[in-house]
């Protein structure tokens, strides 16, 4: 079965309550890591709130700016000044603001195709871990922040999609998405992000709920497969949450 058994969940009121929920566990992680800290962010409407707010002033003076680097877990194969683009909304919401030039590691897609911009993605990965295979024992990213698409998918890795099966390669291409907007991914496959001390994901408003309740009933969907090696943790408000798991 593809059920995540060793997830948790954790409900919180709204939206409010969810991103601060976030932030405060950001924090947490890169509190617990006193070398360089590797976040991987996820794009989405779910985690803009959450960006938002570790630009406010109670967050951002709290954040070791220069030894925290931020990677993206999936992008739109589209021009980085283009609003679909993942990493430029979190560059708007926090990063452009907060976080050094440096620090910041967006998938090029200046490149000729997804393929090529993965294999140079996955080799920066691959450079700043400093090897070309992972280990359990050192994750890649001391959090990964994740949410779930209406079909089930997570980062672009979509049902039924061959970059859902690959096991050597840490990033790959996307040439068509499964849901709108249907332009080319790159996407980082589940080695890389199951290489994490924490996974985090975001589950916000009644839209979600249809397939929060699919995924929670363990149907083998891309949300499914993905856990990290430390702790898997569904952050979903009260909007989200399906009948069932309400009271809990």
């Amino acid at each position: 079965m593809a059920s995540n058994d060793h997830r948790q969940l954790i409900a919180v009121a709204d939206a409010n309550a969810l991103a601060k929920t976030a932030a405060d566990r950001i924090m947490a992680r890169i509190a617990a890591n006193g070398a360089r800290v590797a976040i991987c962010l996820t794009g989405g409407s779910s985690p803009k709130q959450l960006y938002q707010l570790l630009a406010t002033e109670a967050y951002r003076s709290q954040i070791p700016w220069q030894r925290v680097h931020w990677f993206i877990g999936d992008e739109r194969f589209v021009p980085a000044d283009n609003p679909l683009d993942n990493m430029g909304m979190a560059r708007r919401a926090f990063l452009d603001l907060c976080a050094p030039a440096a620090n910041v590691h967006p998938i090029p897609t200046d490149t000729a195709d997804p393929d090529k911009a993965a294999r140079f993605y996955e080799s920066e990965l691959q450079s700043f871990y400093g090897a070309k295979q992972l280990d359990s024992a050192r994750p890649l990213f001391d959090a990964v922040l994740m949410g779930v698409g209406p079909d089930g998918h997570t980062a672009s890795l979509f049902p039924g999609y061959p970059a859902l099966e690959e096991t050597q390669r840490w990033v790959v291409g996307v040439p068509e998405a499964h849901v709108a907007p249907f332009v080319p991914r790159v996407t980082l496959t589940l080695p890389a992000l199951n290489s994490c001390r924490e996974m985090l994901f975001e589950v916000s408003g009644a839209d979600k709920r249809a397939i929060l309740t699919r995924v929670l009933a363990g149907e083998n969907l891309p949300a499914n497969r993905v856990q990290s090696v430390g702790e898997t943790i569904w952050l979903v408000d009260k909007a989200a949450l399906p009948e069932n798991f309400r009271g809990q």
